[in-house]
C-alpha cells in the first residue's frame, strides 16, 4: 500500500507542482487549499504526512497544527514556511511539527524531508506495537485472594518513590510486579534497569552498578556509566539481592544514602536520581543471622514488603494462567488455540510446581508445539508425574522435601488465604471461624507475609 500525503496550500501552482513530484515518488497524495478543508478531510480519513502551509486563507497553518493534535491526528505534520515566517515554523516544531521547509520549495529537500518523516511515522507505529505487546506482557493474572491482594499492594505502592523489597520462590512472576510497579509510576517515562545480582561475577559488580573511567583495572579501555546513573529518572531493579557481596551491598547502602555514585578509579561522584526496587528468593533476616547480608541496607530496602504467592497458594489462578499463556504461544508461533479438558484441568491444579509460574508457562509453550490435535487431555500431561503433588489418597508419588517448618509455614499459610477468601477477606470474621482471636490471626498473618485487604481495613479491623 502506498504511503499517503495530504498537501494544504492556498497557492494553486505549489499544490500542482508538489502533487506531481511526489506522485512521481510513488506516493499517494491528495491537495486542499485551506486549513478547514484540510480538517475535513482528515475526518474521512487518515494520512502519514500532511505539508501545512503557515499562511493559509482562514485559520492559519498554526491553528491548524493545533487542531490536527487536538483530534489526536496521527500524522506527521511538515510545516511550509515563506522567508518571513521561520519564526512561526519554530513554533510549529514546539507544538510538534515534525519540520519545515522554506518556501520557494527546492522540490529535492521537500522530497527527502518526506521520507525522513515517513520513516519516522513508521518507527512510532512499530514503537506502539511494541509497548501493546509489552503491556499484554506485563499483566499479573489471577483472580484469587491472594492475586487480589498482590495486585491492591502493587497499586498502592506504585504512585510512591518509596523503596520496594520484593520477595517470594523463583519463578512466581517477581519480576513481572517490578515492572508493573514501573510502568503504573509517575517515572513510567523513565527507564527501567535491571540488574542480576547473582549472574554477575564479584569482580565485575561494582563496575556494572557504579560505572568506572578507564584504566580503572585491566580491560578498561574506555568510561562506562554504571546501571545507578542509566537508570536516573527511572527504576533501578536490582533482582537476587541476596547474593551480593557484603562488600558491594556497603557500597550500595552509600548510594542509598547520598543518591551519589563514584565510578571505580574515578575521582569525582555523579549525582542520581533513582527509585530502587529489589527481589529476592531468599530469607534475609536468617540471611542477616548468618552474617551474610547487612541488617542497615535490610532497613532501608524494606519500606515497602511485598510477597509474590507460590503458584501452590493459588491454584485457581491455574486455569487462567495457562489460558494466557496458550494465547500468548498461539500468537506467537502462528498456531490456532488448543483447550484443555477436566481432566488436563485438574492435572495441572494438581501439580507441585516447584518452579510456579515460569515453570507453567514452559509446559504450556510444550503443549502447544508437541500437541498434534486442538484439545489437551491428562494423558498430554504425564510428564509432570514426576512433579505432582498428588491427593493424599494416591501414594507413591514424589514430593518436594522441605524442612518440616517450611512444610508448616506453607499449610498454615494457605489454610489462612483459603479461609480468608471463604469471608470475602473479613478478619473479624475469619478469625471467628478459626476460632481465634483477631489479634492472633493478624499476628500470624504478618509472620507468613500476609497482608490485610484494605476491605477490612475500611470494616475498622484494627490490630
Amino acid at each position: 500500500m502506498r504511503p499517503t500525503i495530504l498537501i494544504v496550500d492556498d497557492e494553486p501552482g505549489v499544490r500542482s507542482s508538489l502533487a506531481g513530484v511526489l506522485r512521481d515518488e510513488g506516493y499517494a497524495v491528495e491537495a486542499v487549499e485551506s486549513g478547514e478543508a484540510c480538517l475535513e478531510r482528515i475526518t474521512r480519513g487518515s494520512f502519514e504526512v500532511v505539508l501545512l502551509d503557515v499562511w493559509l486563507p482562514g485559520i492559519d497553518g498554526l491553528t491548524t497544527l493545533a487542531r490536527l493534535r487536538e483530534r489526536r491526528a496521527d500524522s506527521e505534520v511538515v510545516m511550509i514556511s515563506g522567508h518571513g515566517n521561520i519564526e512561526s515554523a519554530v513554533r510549529a516544531i514546539k507544538m510538534g511539527a515534525f519540520d519545515f521547509v522554506e518556501k520557494p520549495l527546492s522540490l529535492e529537500k521537500t522530497v527527502l524531508v518526506v521520507r525522513n518523516a515517513l520513516r519516522q511515522r513508521r518507527l512510532e507505529v512499530e514503537n506502539r506495537a511494541l509497548r501493546a505487546r509489552v503491556d499484554r506482557e506485563l499483566v499479573m493474572v489471577g483472580e484469587s485472594y491472594a492475586m487480589h491482594q498482590l495486585r491492591e499492594q502493587v497499586a498502592m505502592a506504585a504512585p510512591t518513590n518509596g523503596r520496594v523489597l520484593i520477595y517470594g520462590e523463583n519463578g512466581t512472576g517477581k519480576e513481572l510486579v517490578a515492572r508493573t510497579i514501573h510502568t503504573t509510576s509517575k517515572r513510567r517515562t523513565g527507564p527501567f534497569v535491571e540488574v542480576n545480582c547473582a549472574a554477575i561475577p564479584e569482580e565485575l559488580i561494582e563496575s556494572e552498578l557504579f560505572g568506572h573511567v578507564r584504566g580503572a583495572f585491566t580491560g578498561a579501555i574506555a568510561d562506562r556509566r554504571g546501571k545507578f546513573e542509566l537508570a536516573d529518572g527511572g527504576t533501578l531493579f536490582l533482582d537476587e539481592i541476596g547474593d551480593m557481596s557484603l562488600k558491594t551491598q556497603a557500597k550500595v547502602l552509600r548510594v542509598l544514602q547520598e543518591q551519589v555514585v563514584q565510578p571505580v578509579g574515578g575521582a569525582s561522584s555523579v549525582r542520581t536520581d533513582v527509585r530502587v526496587l529489589v527481589a529476592t528468593n531468599k530469607d534475609l533476616p536468617a540471611e542477616i543471622r548468618a552474617g551474610r547480608f547487612r541488617e542497615d541496607l535490610y532497613f532501608r530496602l524494606n519500606v515497602i514488603p511485598i510477597f509474590v504467592p507460590p503458584l501452590r497458594d493459588r491454584q485457581e489462578d491455574i486455569p487462567l494462567l495457562a489460558d494466557h499463556f496458550m494465547a500468548e504461544f498461539a500468537r506467537e508461533y502462528g498456531r490456532r488455540l488448543k483447550t484443555f479438558d477436566e481432566t488436563a484441568v485438574s492435572r495441572l491444579q494438581h501439580a507441585w510446581w516447584p518452579g510456579n509460574v515460569r515453570e507453567l508457562r514452559n509446559v504450556i509453550e510444550r503443549l502447544i508445539i508437541m500437541v498434534p490435535g486442538d484439545r489437551i487431555t491428562a494423558r498430554d500431561l504425564l510428564f509432570l508425574d514426576g512433579g505432582l503433588a498428588i491427593d493424599s489418597e494416591t501414594s507413591g508419588a514424589p514430593i518436594e522435601l522441605v524442612t518440616l517448618q517450611e512444610a508448616r509455614n506453607r499449610f498454615e499459610r494457605d489454610f489462612i488465604l483459603r479461609a480468608l477468601a471463604s469471608q470475602q477477606g473479613n478478619i473479624s470474621r475469619t478469625a471467628e471461624a478459626l476460632g481465634v482471636e483477631r489479634s492472633n490471626l493478624y499476628r500470624k498473618m504478618r509472620s507468613l507475609g500476609i497482608a490485610p485487604a484494605r476491605q477490612a481495613e475500611r470494616e475498622g479491623e484494627e490490630v
